[in-house]
């Protein structure tokens, strides 16, 4: 609860108390007021006082939809106004996302006669910005009350209206006689800090805030004697945390150190009877680590992932529920957790034997594998390049999980439920891939429904999948937000088991709780205080009990087998295909989204500048027959995506997520991001009367492109004599303020950093965002392409260079060609998210920031700010660009030339005309100039402050020329990199520390050992 002199709680104020009655029978009616909540004597009440949003408006579109539904202010009349007219959540003035400015809600009311007792104005919150507090004004017939502080809350009911969070209230005394009989306005606004969340707004003599309903005491024996009986013993574990804040990074070890481990040590597997409170320790291992827990269906065969103590790595385990008979499954240098049975005696866990990194942090991934029961016969399910999580078999036998990904779209929003059949084929998205912002995980099914369980962890998730405890309904398909119903009454829960949609087993920090489905918990066991200190917790509750096998699902695929095959119905069919026109689109650009052996940041730099994080290999393409349909022979378990092309190659539409086709499968989809809840049209497919379509790959270019050497030499031919430094016959120098040279910046080429900023390619630049409309990603929608087309000032592109052109902007327009670049060539790079500023402890960087303060600063403040080094962001860092600041202007990308020092704009811009500069950085006329005309800052380069500066920017080429970029010539890769490599099997173990290495050729070799191969047993030819 915020602070604030009329913030409260459970304040009693006796007066009001006492007067209550008394109002109730006055003649202090209010017109057409709704009694709502449990409060009869308030004068109004929008909203139902139930610690929840999801009444309210807004609530099934979310806030960055604010402005689109509320475009002007809000204004809510009592008795006419409908409570979907009152947004759930109120921007603060400091909320950009809403206009950064005043939001004031007015309510209009009236009343038949003045009251002549206090009234209190209670703001019923459900939640409020985590670390954010708001300053909260309300104002009642132009007077203004006391200013209220709001209170923090957790955050989790902006993403998910109906989740419990953290409710509370700020009450506001009314003075005497600020209402008046007959027509009222009350005000509210925020300013400073951030929004918050409504629970109800009401009017009431009650200066106590409604009670919410509290858990019955009889919830735990009512769940053992009911939904649970003859379930009364479970099993769970308990170990400490994940050292790393994300929900994924909670085993191996950091990129840039192997030593650096994101686990703790302590692990145990419990066995608790809820009935007796008896607890038998089954497995205790104070160094090790113990994980996901999976009673068998007989009920007797516990299967867990189990680090033992002095070792790195979680491999997956069985033990017998009496203690006895510990065995190990599985074994290698991997990962091997979240392990579940299947009905035919196998199974499935996710596992880092997939050898990447997550895209946007420096820690591994781990995606779906499946083995034999006596842990044989490994084989993966997915080819994700990022995480898989948390499988679980439904009762139609296939398996559900969590799968995160992007493709060229925001890294934190898209981690939803997908399925798929126990073999990998048959991947499909269960729910909410259209919906971004929550993270959906530890999903099973509800017995006796089709309904599943699941935590739904706030935005891109909570340390160990702490989130809100959701039950989600599928019958109206995956994208049905209101099926999506939140019970827990906050964030902080995890692991949620399933006896019906009343009766829930789930885990909370260092407790195991019984929820029902109002979300109200009673304890189960609660962790020693000695465990709480060493910073143990509770983990993954489970039924000790037997249980009914699932469906077990024929197998489809075909191991032998190097390729699967697709069919798509039309092409042309969609949910966003306004304006396509049958026949439009003439093929499909296969492309591979290609995974990261290493990564050191949560950033996408140097790959790109705000846009994609990895690199993404142009395969071919596939015909598009006249109806719209395809069909297509691809490489098996391999993550792939589609871009539709018209008759000039140019892009209709983009996929921004991938698919992947098991060995010998067959699959099909409807259209382009078709509606999954339309059935199939009745058609007669051209495309499945021939033989399936073998990617046609396209001649001339390369697989992988490379900005410096594919991109440009080009424009060093076409475009570099008008954007170049220098003048020419043809123009410049800078025309239109634009540099297209290779000129090295501290971290991009100048040209590609210009691209970037004056967003000359469309790519999706890690926006919130799918399903574009048609032409508004890739080439089609890209300027640069546009001025190509259209021969720019008369430059004309040859076919093969437009076409070049063509495939980088379609592949994500990367900077590098190789992931070998990340991590190294940079000055002011960002190692796990910190910006490396050693560059300021330079004596020639000193001065030079002195010469900026003393010699520019004068006019250059604010927004208008110079970089005081190469590695001064100015507070915006690659995945925070923002394109309509003056900064980019003036960014350390551009005014650093760390090829040809002199040639920084730093130097050229207050360097006069005559002295071989631009003279464009002007001072005011002093007393030497009679005239008052502008001066140059530096009237020559003999200027010794001048030459600070450029002493200072030739130190730092001489320190990019040393540590060198991904181009230069003698670069070598980051050392874990190399390490990674050798961990790999791709360079051998005893390689020597000098050996000359081939970033492009290895990664090649990388990317190929992920491919698909038949087993030796099974091989037969294609």
């Amino acid at each position: 609860m915020g602070g604030g002199a009329g913030t409260t709680g459970r304040m009693r104020w006796d007066t009001c108390m006492q007067c209550a009655a008394t109002l109730a029978a006055a003649v202090l009616a209010v017109s057409g007021a709704a009694t709502g909540g449990q409060r009869p004597d308030a004068l109004f009440t929008i909203g139902t006082p139930d610690g929840l949003s999801a009444e309210f408006g807004l609530a099934d579109r979310l806030w960055p939809d604010y402005l689109k539904v509320f475009p002007r202010p809000v204004v809510y009349t009592i008795g006419k106004s409908r409570v979907r007219d009152w947004p759930y959540l109120h921007p603060s003035s400091n909320d950009s996302w809403a206009g950064g400015r005043p939001h004031v809600f007015t309510i209009q009311f009236q009343v038949q006669a003045a009251p002549a007792q206090p009234l209190f104005l209670l703001l019923g919150l459900a939640d409020a910005h985590p670390t954010e507090p708001s300053q909260v004004a309300a104002t009642v017939n132009g007077i203004a009350l006391p200013v209220q502080r709001a209170p923090c809350g957790t955050g989790a009911a902006a993403q998910d209206p109906r989740a419990w969070a953290r409710p509370a209230a700020v009450t506001f005394a009314i003075p005497q006689g600020a209402i008046c009989q007959g027509d009222n306005t009350l005000g509210i606004a925020l300013s400073g800090g951030s929004w918050v969340i409504y629970d109800y707004v009401m009017l009431t003599p009650n200066a106590v805030p409604p009670t919410l309903e509290e858990a019955p005491d009889t919830l735990a024996a009512d769940a053992l004697a009911g939904p649970m009986k003859g379930a009364e013993e479970i099993i769970f574990a308990v170990r400490q945390r994940g050292r790393d804040g994300h929900w994924y990074a909670n085993f191996g070890y950091y990129a840039a150190n192997d030593r650096h481990v994101l686990y703790g040590p302590g692990g145990r597997l419990c066995r608790l009877n809820l009935r007796t409170g008896d607890l038998k320790v089954l497995l205790d291992d104070p160094q090790g680590g113990v994980r996901d827990p999976q009673v068998h269906y007989d009920g007797q065969t516990i299967l867990f992932s189990y680090r033992r103590g002095g070792t790195p790595y979680y491999l997956l385990h069985e033990i017998q529920a009496d203690g006895t008979g510990l065995r190990q499954l599985t074994a290698g240098p991997y990962d091997d957790i979240e392990p579940t049975y299947l009905p035919d005696g196998s199974i499935v866990f996710v596992s880092s034997r997939c050898n990447r990194w997550v895209n946007c942090w420096l820690s591994h991934v781990a995606v779906l594998y499946r083995c034999d029961a006596d842990g044989g016969n490994i084989r993966p399910l997915s080819s994700n390049n990022e995480h898989d999580n948390t499988p679980w078999v439904l009762p139609d036998g296939r398996i559900l999980y969590t799968r995160w990904e992007y493709v060229d779209r925001s890294q934190v929003h898209y981690h939803h439920l997908w399925f798929a059949n126990p073999d990998g084929t048959g991947q499909m998205v269960y729910y909410g891939n259209q919906h971004g912002g929550t993270t959906m995980i530890d999903a099973k099914p509800i017995p006796g429904t089709q309904k599943i369980v699941a935590s739904f962890s706030p935005g891109h998730g909570q340390n160990e999948h702490d989130g809100v405890v959701t039950i989600v309904d599928p019958a109206s398909g995956p994208d049905a937000r209101p099926f999506a119903r939140a019970v827990s009454r906050g964030a902080h829960f995890r692991d949620p088991y399933a006896f019906t949609e009343d009766c829930l087993l789930v885990a909370s920090r260092h407790e195991i709780l019984l929820m029902n489905g109002r979300g109200q918990t009673a304890p189960a066991y609660s962790l020693p205080d000695p465990d709480r200190k060493a910073g143990l917790e509770c983990h993954e509750p489970r039924p000790l009990a037997p249980r009914p096998r699932e469906r077990v699902i024929a197998p489809r695929a075909h191991p032998e087998r190097l390729t699967g095959r697709l069919a798509l119905v039309n092409v042309h069919l969609g949910r966003n295909m306004a304006g396509v026109q049958p026949g439009e689109i003439k093929k499909l650009l296969v492309l591979e989204t290609l995974p990261k052996p290493i990564n050191f940041t949560g950033g996408m730099e140097p790959l790109s500048y705000g846009g994609t994080f990895t690199l993404e290999r142009v395969l071919g393409t596939v015909p598009v027959e006249a109806d719209g349909s395809a069909y297509m022979e691809l490489p098996a378990l391999r993550s792939l995506f589609f871009v539709a092309l018209d008759a000039n190659d140019l892009s209709v539409k983009r996929m921004q997520s991938f698919l992947t086709v098991m060995p010998g499968e067959t699959t099909s989809c409807l259209g382009c991001h078709e509606n999954r809840t339309e059935a199939p049209p009745p058609a007669n497919l051209l495309a499945i009367k021939r033989p399936p379509s073998q990617i046609e790959p396209i001649a001339g270019a390369p697989d992988v492109l490379d900005f410096p050497r594919d991109i440009q030499p080009i424009l060093d031919k076409r475009c570099a004599k008008c954007h170049g430094y220098e003048k020419t016959g043809a123009g410049g120098p800078r025309s239109g303020g634009v540099i297209l040279t290779g000129d090295r910046g501290p971290m991009f080429s100048h040209s590609y950093f210009i691209l970037s900023a004056l967003q000359q390619f469309a790519d999706g630049r890690n926006r919130p965002q799918s399903n574009y409309p048609p032409r508004t990603l890739g080439s089609s929608a890209s300027p640069l392409m546009k001025k190509i087309l259209t021969r720019h000032h008369g430059v004309e592109l040859s076919p093969h260079e437009q076409k070049i052109v063509r495939l980088w902007i379609e592949t994500g327009a990367p900077y590098p060609g190789t992931y070998a670049a990340l991590g190294t060539g940079m000055i002011g790079g960002y190692a796990q998210n910190s910006l490396d500023r050693s560059d300021t402890r330079w004596p020639s960087m000193k001065a030079a920031a002195a010469v900026l303060a003393q010699r520019c600063a004068g006019c250059h403040q604010g927004s208008l700010a110079l970089p005081s080094s190469p590695s001064d962001n100015m507070g915006m860092p690659p995945w925070e660009i923002r394109y309509d600041s003056p900064k980019l202007r003036f960014s350390r990308h551009i005014l650093y030339n760390l090829s040809r020092p002199e040639k920084s704009l730093l130097l050229l811009a207050p360097l006069a005309a005559n002295a071989g500069g631009y003279g464009v950085c002007k001072k005011p006329g002093g007393a030497d100039d009679p005239t008052g005309a502008a001066l140059a800052v530096f009237a020559n380069v003999e200027d010794a402050d001048y030459q600070k500066l450029l002493t200072a920017i030739r130190e730092a080429k001489a320190h990019l020329d040393t540590i060198k970029r991904f181009d230069m010539p003698g670069f070598i890769p980051h050392p874990a990199w190399v390490r990674e490599m050798k961990r790999y099997g791709i360079l051998p173990h005893d390689l020597p520390a000098d050996a000359p290495l081939d970033p492009y050729a290895i990664e090649r070799s990388y990317w190929r050992s992920l491919w698909h191969r038949p087993p030796p047993t099974q091989a037969k030819p294609q």
